[in-house]
């Protein structure tokens, strides 16, 4: 699509009707972030497990998730960096909020595990030990519920999911080791695109259906400004674009001068 189009045919499957007083802005973000944090759940119960661990958790995703997962009463363990975002997240009713950067945050991200029973986490940092330390926390959590052992560990499946690569820079390491974590995990990527095609053109249709009746409550985007093509592509809009700061969205208005 050209940068100057106004109008474009597309097909009906990529339209999603809105409710009657809907505005365009209100809806602008509806695709990946609320379409990505109901694919998680959607993943979560096809594969069997019946909880889930969430990095960067205080990201608009994330907070859309929380909801989700309160309104469905799902087990979630959040987790974040900021002390800020440990308070944002339980405004929302977050039950367990855990700051990475604490000193016993590995303790805490057990206990958490073991309460909720979560096998399955959802990683946006792609890099660093963030993963690793989850897949330990996952087993230690299976095997604190009383999972079945052998000589390599629960017989507990667990997947840890990368979604993202806020800290991609970095390596992913397995540190100090993945013996850890048991010999029944894997780690992979998940992609909205393949995660559609997985769930089916019925269900996905099902999800398009509540984005839209909650467009304005559990799927509300905001934004931290607008602006238009001409101030999009100016050099100093850029780097405010790539900053990585939770809570910064602009919003792209082609109508506006």
């Amino acid at each position: 699509m050209c940068i100057r189009d106004r109008y474009r045919a597309v097909s009906t499957q990529q339209l999603l009707p809105y409710p009657e007083g809907v505005t365009a802005r209100q809806g602008a973000s509806w695709y990946v972030n609320p379409l990505t944090a109901l694919g998680m759940v959607e993943y979560m119960r096809m594969d069997g497990h019946s909880a889930i661990v969430h990095t960067a958790a205080a990201s608009q995703l994330g907070q859309m998730l929380v909801k989700i997962c309160l309104a469905e009463g799902i087990g979630l363990v959040n987790i974040v960096r900021r002390e800020e975002h440990v308070e944002l997240l339980k405004g929302l009713g977050a039950t367990h909020v855990l700051n990475s950067t604490s000193d016993d945050f590995d303790e805490q991200l057990g206990a958490a595990v073991a309460e909720t029973k979560a096998t399955v986490a959802f990683d946006a940092t792609g890099g660093g030990t963030l993963a690793a330390q989850i897949l330990v926390a996952l087993e230690k959590g299976a095997v604190a519920g009383g999972a079945e052992m052998n000589a390599y560990g629960s017989t507990v499946f667990k997947q840890v999911y990368l979604y993202g690569g806020l800290n991609a820079r970095e390596p992913l390491t397995f540190q100090p080791s993945w013996f850890q974590a048991g010999f029944n995990w894997s780690l992979g990527g998940f992609f909205l695109g393949n995660v559609l095609k997985r769930i089916g053109t019925d269900r996905t249709k099902e999800l398009f259906g509540r984005v839209a009746a909650e467009i304005n409550t559990t799927f509300k985007t905001t934004y931290t400004e607008e602006v238009s093509l001409e101030e999009m592509i100016q050099p100093e809009s850029l780097q405010r674009f790539l900053a990585q700061a939770t809570g910064s969205k602009f919003l792209v208005n082609p109508n506006k001068l």
